[in-house]
């Protein structure tokens, strides 16, 4: 049976942003963006690509989709990152979206725990949950 591991940047006081600038994500009023870019070194990147080692798919809400699906597609082809995020198989929980253009993504249906417990149970490596903060705290 495939895992679902959620793997984020996370402060201790509970504070989850994604490594991008300052402006990433600032919708609900967020004002400290770009935190994480400054703890970044390359102990943190061989760990986050540790994340990606023992899986094969991503899951992610409809936030980081959009985030990922406008970034990756175009990215520098020579970040070691772009080919893993842009081949990887992406599941994506949205209640709003009703379709997925970035390539081997699925739009996840009906009822979000159904579709997840099918997931779990196919062939496969195990799914990690990146980012999608949101859909972190629906799966606890």
């Amino acid at each position: 049976m495939r895992e679902i591991i959620v793997c984020t940047f996370l402060t201790l006081d509970g504070v989850m942003q994604a490594p991008g600038g300052p402006d990433e994500d600032a919708g609900s009023g967020f004002k400290h963006g770009g935190w994480q870019k400054m703890v970044t070194d390359d102990e943190v990147g061989t760990a986050v690509a540790g994340w990606y080692q023992h899986s094969d798919a991503m899951l992610l809400g409809r936030k980081t989709y959009e985030i990922f699906a406008s970034y990756w597609p175009t990215a520098d082809p020579d970040n070691p990152f772009t080919d893993r995020m842009n081949s990887t198989h992406k599941y994506v929980a949205s209640r709003t979206l009703m379709s997925v253009e970035w390539q081997n993504s699925t739009l996840l249906e009906g009822d979000i725990v159904d579709a997840l417990r099918t997931l779990k149970a196919s062939d496969g490596g195990n799914i990690n949950v990146v980012g999608s903060g949101d859909l972190a705290q629906t799966l606890m």
